[in-house]
This record gives C-alpha cells, structure tokens and sequence, in this order.
C-alpha cells in the first residue's frame, strides 16, 4: 500500500466513525447512517480530486472505502448508546481525521506538481470538506465555522508546514509527518486548552 493510499484510507474510516456519530446524534436510522458516515469519508478527497481532475475519483478506483465507511457506520450504529459523550468523541475523532485528510490532499496534490498555494488549497480542502457536508446535513453547526474555532486554520498550518519542509529540501514522507502533527498538534490544543482566532465583531455606527 503506498504512502497516500495508507493517508486515504485512516482518514476515510476515521471521518466515517465521526459521521456516523453525528448521525446517532441525529437519530437517524441505519441507511442514514451509512450516507452519512459515506459523505463525510469521501466528501473532502471527492472535491480534491474533481478540482485536480483525478480520474478515476479515489473511491471510485477501490470501491472498498466505501464498503469500510459503511462498516464504520454499522459498528457505531450499534454501539453509539454506549459511549457517555458522543458530542466529545465526534470532536476528538474529527481531530485526528483532519490531521490525516490534510497531509493526504497535500501528497495527493504533489503527484499532480501542482503551485504550492494549490497544494496548501487541497490539503485544506480534503480535510475540511467532508466534515462540513457533514454537519450540514445533520443540521449541526459546522466546526469549521464555528466563531473563533481553530479548525481551517489548522489545516492551513498543517499544509503549509509540508511545503516549508519540502522547501528545505526534507524528504515527503518527513514532511507529511510534520503536516499531520502541526494540524493535529494545533486542533488538539484549541479542544483542550481553548485557543482560538480572534472573531469580527461589529461596533456601533458613529453620527
């Protein structure tokens, strides 16, 4: 398995195990689950590779993340009334999808050579996508845009932190590494300790 198929598939089934925590959240029934759980494992690489226009789509090539989302979905389908806070395991998750999706977009979009700031672009984009189809559908605010939330900026780091490496001439796979741990390292913190961006805020109009 090579180093971008190992990436796809963590953050597939990660993503997958969120979504369909998201869709316990939203009682919905066992086919809700696994289009949920489906969307969110291939909503963000779906995007990656219709904007590079990489065919065949990932999914499409190995029809299997879709057959390990869906058993994503059915394990928490019939364990989600075990876990004491599922909100918090969503957010947890979603943290370690993100900083696997975002080194995944980053090193599919190199086999591409691709400009830098597209490369940062489809790193953000894999890892921030599916969750956001996510949310919406299952009528929750999106994590990443929710006011303040170090969340795209994570990915924005992370991705960043690729092309900085591989600038200074460190080999890709170290640089992946340190894409996946400057995300996550970033996510983490906000979830634990409350970092966040400063948010606009409007003032008063003066006469």
């Amino acid at each position: 398995m090579t180093l971008l198929a190992l990436l796809d598939t963590a953050s597939v089934v990660i993503f997958a195990l969120t979504g369909a925590l998201v869709a316990s959240r939203a009682q919905l029934d066992i086919f809700g689950f696994a289009f949920v759980a489906c969307l969110t494992a291939v909503g963000g690489g779906t995007l990656r590779d219709l904007l590079l226009d990489r065919h065949p789509i990932f999914w499409i090539d190995a029809p299997a993340y879709i057959l390990w989302s869906s058993a994503a979905a059915a394990v928490i389908f019939g364990t989600a009334h075990l876990l004491e806070s599922r909100k918090t395991w969503v957010i947890w998750l979603d943290s370690f999808a993100l900083a696997v999706a975002v080194p995944a977009g980053v090193a599919a979009t190199l086999e591409t050579t691709q400009h830098p700031v597209i490369v940062v672009l489809m790193g953000i984009a894999t890892g921030t996508f599916g969750g956001l189809m996510r949310d919406v559908v299952c009528n929750e605010v999106p994590l990443v845009l929710k006011q303040g939330e170090l969340y795209m900026s994570c990915a924005l780091a992370g991705a960043s932190m690729a092309i900085l490496a591989l600038y200074f001439d460190i080999n890709q796979t170290a640089a992946l590494c340190l894409c996946a741990f400057t995300t996550w390292s970033l996510r983490a913190g906000s979830i634990a300790f409350g970092w966040h961006i400063p948010v606009y805020k409007s003032r008063p109009a003066r006469d």
